[in-house]
């Protein structure tokens, strides 16, 4: 299962680290200089939740955001609480 959001579509991506070396200008000195670059990795907050997906529990990765925003519907903990809502649909 690969490392990206199940809603937000979040994933890894790739950048790069700028090392610089010098004084700045404005503190008296010649100037910054890129003195190095380095490959790196930009990962998202995935964790994997146990979330209602198409009326059955399922259990997902969803970025931490997802899951603040209300995106994430998770399932009931108890049986008797999918009784009553199974009453209440037959009611009405």
């Amino acid at each position: 299962m690969p490392r990206e959001c199940y809603f937000t579509g979040k994933r890894t991506t790739a950048g790069r680290q700028y090392a610089y070396s010098g004084q700045k200008i404005s503190k008296g000195g010649f100037g910054r200089k890129t003195s190095g670059k380095t490959k790196r990795t930009f990962k998202p907050n995935i964790q994997t939740v146990t979330a209602v997906v198409d009326g059955r529990p399922a259990r997902i990765k969803v970025s931490a955001k997802a899951i603040r925003n209300g995106l994430v519907v998770k399932p009931l903990k108890r049986k008797y609480g999918y009784t009553r809502l199974q009453k209440a649909a037959q009611d009405g």
